[in-house]
């Protein structure tokens, strides 16, 4: 008799009986593929996706990194629009190169557009926490998160959840209502040993363990918590031999210092002020195109809306999904890898490449159980998670509410 009080109760909350507004908590685990629960048979995400809604994948947003989807997520916006283009990008206007490794760059307001999901909460009146999240750390219009940490990546997992269930222990009137928590793994084994190695799949069975703490903890609370379960990307096996990479000087003059190259191994951008220039080079890649295609800046805007003017380069080499670009040195790099072994990669086109969905799971009091959508593009998230909120997202997002509206209960 007490569960089924307890279960009406939360129900009711939940729907807002007694005036309190959702609280949606998002989930990140880094390079989780959308294959991974079947294919490493993971209980606890089972028993999470039986209770509410799945997507078949979720398509990143071009090109499948980490810093542009976990932004793109919490803003809605594609990369193109919001900035962040890359995990590394030279920005014209202040001549420098941005990179994840460089704190002082990450951590700069400048290179953030749009309004994330916590800035958006601010300005209803309602409070924020991240336990790490692209963008989290910046104060963006001159605000954080209300509860925030800077990126520490030896931070252990298990403190991550215990914070967030502490601060939604919190008393209402300082308790967040949205909430994010990132896990770097499975991505970092992905990488290393290849997406279906055996080291990859014992690290997403340790994330099925830290999603059980998690979820036993938030279901002891005595109301509601909308859980969202996503990732970033997914990731493709490659197998390192002779052939697998696309050296740069072998293809072009990389020493031209008209011109400013920047690869993030699927793409690289060339950013070349001289038009007559870009022409010749283009036309010279164009002939020698094996395992890549170059493309002019029109071309990416209206295939993936990829238009920020000042960061996205001119040119772009892309890797065709299986292949890799590295800047130059076919002789030294080769002798320092093992060949034959295996390595994982993301960043290809997703529309066409779908190693590199990744998921989207969803249970809560304003979610529908048992439901199952078609693969959607991860823009369209931030709308929903508005929505169950309360709030009326900016006019300017790339996503729809219309995309979820399928998975969302009063």
């Amino acid at each position: 008799m007490r569960k089924t009080l307890k279960t009406i109760f939360l129900v009711l909350v939940g729907f807002g009986c007694f005036g309190q507004q959702p609280y949606v908590l998002l989930v990140s685990f880094d390079g989780f593929r959308h294959d991974y629960v079947e294919q490493f048979d993971l209980p606890n995400f089972k028993a999470f996706v039986e209770k509410g809604a799945k997507a078949e994948s979720l398509i990143p947003s071009f090109p499948s990194k980490t810093f542009p989807n976990h932004y793109t997520i919490v803003t809605g916006l594609y990369p193109g629009n919001h900035g962040l283009i890359d995990n590394t990008f030279y920005d014209r206007e202040r001549d420098v190169q941005y990179s994840m490794s460089n704190r002082k760059l990450v951590t700069d307001p400048y290179f953030y557009g749009g309004t994330p999901l916590w800035t958006l909460v601010r300005q209803h009146g309602m409070k924020s926490a991240s336990y790490f999240w692209v963008g989290s750390e910046i104060p963006l219009d001159g605000y954080h998160p209300d509860y925030y940490y800077a990126y520490s990546e030896s931070a252990p997992f298990e403190k991550r959840i215990e914070k967030v269930i502490d601060w939604l222990k919190l008393p209402i009137e300082e308790r967040p209502h949205f909430i994010t928590l990132y896990f770097s793994s499975p991505d970092h084994e992905g990488h290393e040993y290849g997406p279906l190695a055996p080291k990859t799949k014992a690290a997403a069975h340790r994330m099925d363990d830290l999603l059980k703490l998690l979820m036993d903890s938030i279901n002891g609370l005595e109301f509601p918590v909308n859980v969202f379960l996503v990732s970033d990307h997914g990731m493709k096996e490659l197998t390192i031999n002779n052939g697998t990479f696309i050296f740069l000087d072998e293809i072009m003059n990389v020493s031209d210092k008209s011109i400013k190259v920047v690869s993030s191994g699927t793409q690289a951008h060339l950013y070349i002020d001289n038009p007559s220039k870009r022409d010749s080079i283009y036309t010279s890649l164009s002939k020698k195109q094996h395992h890549f295609v170059v493309l002019k800046k029109e071309q990416y805007d209206s295939k993936w809306r990829f238009n920020h003017p000042g960061r996205v380069g001119d040119l772009m080499i892309m890797a065709e999904p299986g292949y890799y670009i590295r800047d130059k040195g076919r002789k030294t790099f080769l002798t320092s890898e093992k060949i034959g072994s295996k390595m994982g990669v993301h960043g290809y086109d997703p529309l066409i490449e779908s190693d590199m969905h990744g998921i989207f799971y969803a249970q809560g009091a304003n979610i529908k159980g048992g439901i199952t959508i078609s693969s959607f593009q991860n823009i369209h998230i931030y709308p929903l998670i508005a929505k169950i909120l309360g709030i009326e997202p900016p006019k300017d997002v790339d996503g729809r509410i219309e995309v979820l509206d399928a998975i969302y209960r009063k």
